[in-house]
């Protein structure tokens, strides 16, 4: 399923891709910055560090969207508390209940 939204008169935005790109770029920065640190560039340890918040809001940014897009499966497949509403067998029990209370009635 392709979830896009759009947020007012611009285009839609694929927000869980661009999520996912912001981690991964976010991620080489930080891989980047670590090997400075590692080859004793001390300048790199600031990016690092900062690479490193970056990298944790985007990994809470990205998990936020999964929650979001998996709430929006089940809302379209009918689920509810982590169970499929059963449109038929509920039909069958309704009609099962009106078919006694006619019988009911009738006496």
């Amino acid at each position: 399923m392709d979830m896009t939204f759009s947020g007012g008169e611009g285009p839609s935005v694929d927000l869980l891709k661009e999520t996912e790109t912001l981690y991964r770029e976010v991620a080489e920065e930080l891989a980047l910055a670590m090997r400075g640190v590692r080859q004793g560039e001390v300048s790199d340890a600031k990016a690092a560090m900062q690479a490193v918040k970056d990298l944790r809001i985007a990994f809470q940014m990205v998990m936020d969207e999964r929650t979001r897009v998996e709430k929006l499966r089940k809302q379209v497949a009918g689920v509810v508390r982590d169970h499929a509403l059963d449109f038929d067998a509920a039909r069958s029990e309704i009609g099962r209940r009106l078919a006694r209370l006619r019988d009911a009635g009738g006496c």
